[in-house]
């Protein structure tokens, strides 16, 4: 199952010539027209509501959850000012109480004001993707509807304690990766609202507190993990992720841990030969890799099994920049310089953790810290390049990684990881979230032509397949630049979803705001 990248990887591909203005200006056109269909707001109830990830028999009405700290009658006279009877009769209003993991029939958890979701099967709103969607927003001159995004990312965290994974109640119990303090800040430059500034910063150093506490935080290291809570299968995997043959990803899974046991002894934590199952373990790691959102990848093991014993370099990163941000916000707001220090020596002394236990000196990467071997597991990743966007690599550092360029680059863009593994999150696909944080990392340390260089190859492939089915796409295939992808999928959903949120967004900054880091 597990192949390596492709070969030749110290011969980069010959230059491909810049994307013509009319083939940028095709992208920018379709990206802002589809802005408004991929919005959600109150008006908009019935369609958010809707999960093409669950099974809902005809005539059941969809979940809509408003939360305990939430008037429910005030959210359900709002509704029916704005909704039709009919599409106020097909929705159920129910308050959030007890415990997460104790709701049975899930539905969407309501958001008081507009946000964006990604397209396609995802039909609400994402923590990391929001943070792309709300940079691209802004590079539009939408700010209205970035701080919208933002602002409802900081109810989140009031009402919930995390931002969530998705406003859906089956994601109550996992966040995403942290770039709240980012997506702040990003607003604010662009309002210069401090009011709205000050009451956000609360909001952020809870969020910061949540992933600098157990089971998050690991003693002893002093670095954070991702560790999604909850037990048994994710409901949206149980139908969201069938294959042809009618089984969800869990079975595949499971099929495949069978069958190389008898090789990989220690993947017994997650397959009980006695009872022929999936264990306990499998379905947290399942849900804890979602919560990393790099679902799937073999980067922590089998289809992430294993991740919660891992101190990822790509967390950590954004942690360090939660830190950094807080104290900038705490300058903003006037705060002594005692307050912003004491945030800033949170965020040195992270750095020099890191520094120790994810860079590579021989491998001139920076990879992830496994707990159980105290060891990095050697797995070049496209997240090598995040201490690059945050800043926190040396300058020798960002020299080696940008030499290690030609491990991820292609003809048509840069590769996730230099493994084929089955897994959407791995060699050959594209994402367009690690290719922006690639490009402005690589910029901000002053390698411009490389930049430049993968932002080309980037826009180019996606102007190629926008041309013909002219549609921009959640992934791509970064050997053959195609959006065609399910051949190459074994685990997880095959499919390639339409929209696409964080793709229009790299569009909107590597067009509108050129290849640098624009919004730091």
């Amino acid at each position: 199952m597990v192949r390596r990248g492709r070969e030749n990887e110290d011969m980069p591909p010959p230059a491909a010539p810049r994307l013509p203005q009319e083939k940028i200006n095709a992208l920018q056109l379709h990206v802002s027209q589809m802005w408004p269909r991929l919005t959600r707001n109150t008006r908009d109830a019935l369609e958010a509501v809707q999960d093409s990830k669950l099974e809902l028999p005809a005539e059941q009405r969809w979940p809509l959850y408003v939360s305990a700290g939430e008037d429910a009658r005030v959210v359900r006279d709002r509704l029916r000012k704005t909704l039709e009877p009919e599409a106020l009769r097909r929705i159920d209003i129910r308050v959030l109480s007890g415990a997460p993991e104790q709701i049975t029939e899930h539905g969407l958890v309501y958001l008081p004001g507009r946000y964006v979701v990604p397209g396609g099967r995802f039909n609400e709103m994402y923590g990391w993707d929001s943070y792309f969607i709300a940079q691209g927003l802004l590079c539009e001159g939408r700010t209205g509807l970035a701080e919208s995004i933002a602002t409802l990312q900081l109810y989140q965290v009031r009402h919930y304690g995390t931002v969530l994974n998705s406003n859906r109640t089956y994601c109550l119990m996992r966040s995403h990766p942290p770039f709240l303090g980012r997506l702040v800040l990003s607003v604010f430059e662009e309002t210069g609202d401090i009011e709205w500034l000050a009451e956000a910063l609360p909001m952020v150093e809870r969020y910061h507190a949540y992933w600098c506490s157990l089971p998050q935080f690991i003693p002893g290291l002093e670095l954070s993990r991702y560790h999604a809570l909850g037990d048994g299968p994710a409901p949206e995997v149980l139908h969201g992720e069938v294959d042809a043959a009618g089984r969800d990803h869990y079975r595949r899974l499971a099929d495949w841990l069978r069958a190389h046991l008898p090789e990989n002894p220690g993947l017994e934590v997650f397959f009980d030969r006695r009872t022929d199952t999936l264990t306990q373990a499998a379905y947290k790691d399942d849900r804890t890799v979602r919560e990393s959102g790099f679902d799937l990848t073999w980067r922590f093991g089998p289809c992430g099994m294993g991740i919660r014993d891992f101190a990822p370099v790509c967390l950590n990163t954004l942690v360090w920049q939660m830190e950094k941000d807080i104290a900038e916000i705490r300058r903003r707001l006037g705060a002594s310089p005692p307050t912003v220090e004491r945030w800033e020596r949170q965020a040195r002394e992270r750095a020099e953790r890191m520094h120790a236990r994810f860079w590579d000196e021989k491998a001139g990467l920076f990879f992830d810290w496994q707990l159980s071997t105290q060891k990095r597991r050697a797995y070049p990743y496209a997240t090598t390049f995040w201490p690059l966007w945050a800043g926190w690599a040396t300058e020798e550092q960002a020299a080696r990684v940008v030499k290690n360029l030609g491990l991820f680059e292609t003809e048509h863009g840069l590769l996730t990881s230099t493994t084929r593994s089955g897994c959407q999150w791995d060699s050959p696909f594209m994402w367009a979230p690690l290719v922006l944080m690639a490009v402005q990392g690589m910029d901000r340390y002053g390698f411009r032509e490389e930049s430049a260089r993968i932002a080309n190859r980037f826009l180019t492939t996606l102007s190629a397949e926008f041309e013909r089915t002219g549609q921009l796409y959640e992934k791509y295939n970064a050997v053959t630049g195609s959006a065609e992808v399910g051949e190459d999928i074994a685990f997880g959903y095959p499919t390639n979803e339409t929209g696409f949120g964080w793709t229009n967004a790299a569009v909107c900054i590597l067009t509108r705001c050129g290849a640098g880091n624009c919004v730091l």
